[in-house]
């Protein structure tokens, strides 16, 4: 369960969300992208258009590629030429009469981005693109994002096969035991500075640390 997050992603910016397996990085991406609702606290001014690309495509639907990025493309009023233009340019026209159930992960993969980035979104979310990814789209990828981020999306992204270190101005956020905090630049370590302050202030000092993207951890009463 996350706790405690504060964020703003400004439009144009890219942002990794770093952690171990199971640290909530899936659920910050949902809670961003608008898939899940925070139990407090609130998301303000996310873009109208977002483009969501899962984890783990759901193939288990009774459609060829075609079929389904048509309807997708038809609930987001996207033309036809779009859509064409991203399946030419992740390299799936050749799958456009395959079932999605027969769709390889990678392949799989191309098809969940590709309904992401057809719609013009102002805010792209990606859990782990990369994975299972052929070399050529993979090279491709990192391209896709500064050119979009160029325009003004805000783009987020999880990265487990580090294709997204060689992006200039990248922002980190790094999610551990259900906090957010922002990884220095460089990835320079960590290191434990105690502090006391007076009981009463504990409160205050500690969210003003967060907040300014500090790892905070109080010890046991």
């Amino acid at each position: 369960m996350l706790r405690d997050v504060t964020l703003s992603l400004p439009p144009g910016g890219v942002t990794e969300v770093t952690g171990r397996n199971g640290a909530g990085k899936s659920t910050l991406l949902r809670v961003i992208a608008g898939l899940h609702r925070p139990r407090g606290g609130v998301v303000k001014d996310r873009p109208g258009r977002v483009g969501y690309a899962p984890e783990r495509f759901p193939v288990d639907q009774p459609f060829t590629v075609r079929a389904y990025l048509r309807h997708m493309a038809a609930i987001r009023r996207v033309p036809t030429d779009t859509v064409g233009t991203w399946v030419q340019r992740l390299g799936c026209d050749h799958l456009l009469d395959v079932r999605l159930p027969e769709l390889s992960k990678g392949s799989a993969q191309k098809v969940g981005l590709t309904q992401a980035l057809m719609a013009a979104p102002g805010l792209l979310v990606l859990d782990e693109p990369f994975a299972g990814l052929d070399a050529t789209t993979r090279d491709t990828l990192p391209a896709v994002i500064s050119e979009l981020a160029s325009a003004g999306t805000i783009v987020v992204v999880s990265d487990h096969q580090r294709c997204t270190e060689s992006l200039p101005g990248i922002d980190r956020l790094h999610v551990e035991d259900g906090t957010v905090s922002c990884l220095p630049s460089g990835g320079v370590p960590w290191t434990v500075l105690e502090v006391e302050v007076p009981e009463d202030e504990a409160d205050t000092v500690a969210t003003k640390l967060r907040a300014d993207g500090y790892r905070v951890r109080r010890p046991e009463r």
